[in-house]
This record gives C-alpha cells, sequence and structure tokens, in this order.
C-alpha cells in the first residue's frame, strides 16, 4: 500500500506541475524486498516537460493497486474474526 501511495503522490505532483517551466517528472522505481512486500524509491526524469498520458495511466494503475491492496487486508481481517468465532 505505501509503494502505490507514493506512486500516486509522484503523479499527482506530475499532474499538478504540468505547466511549470523546467520541470522534471518524478518516476517510482519499485523493487521486490527479500522478506516480501516492494520498496518504493523517487527520481527525476532526465528531461524537463510534461507527459500527461504517462502519469495519467500511472495514476490510475496506482489506485487498483492500492484497491487491491487494500481488499487484500479486510479478507485477511474477516478471515481472522471467523477463525476466532470458530474456536471461541
Amino acid at each position: 500500500m505505501s509503494a502505490a501511495q507514493t506512486a500516486l503522490q509522484a503523479s499527482a505532483q506530475n499532474i499538478a506541475n504540468l505547466n511549470t517551466d523546467g520541470f522534471r517528472r518524478q518516476q517510482v522505481q519499485q523493487s521486490s524486498m527479500p522478506g516480501g512486500g516492494v520498496s518504493a524509491s523517487l527520481s527525476r526524469t532526465t528531461e524537463a516537460g510534461p507527459s500527461i498520458e504517462t502519469d495519467l495511466v500511472g495514476l490510475l494503475q496506482s489506485k487498483n493497486s492500492f484497491l487491491a491492496s487494500l481488499a487484500v487486508f479486510r479478507a485477511g481481517d474477516r478471515m481472522m474474526g471467523s477463525l476466532l468465532d470458530v474456536a471461541g
């Protein structure tokens, strides 16, 4: 969820600065962690200028990734509740 939130923030930052002269877009690099999960880091693109198509697609991908992670947490919570109901 944290990696998806970082990507959402980067896309929002890029879209907000579309008309800023000399603005270099932020991009997110995600890498898998040894114990599971994903880490995300931000960097700037090498050239200045907007890329609204890339940023809008990134925004939608990040939103869907965040919602998918949230669904996993909710399912785990429901399963734990069911387990406690059976055990109790």
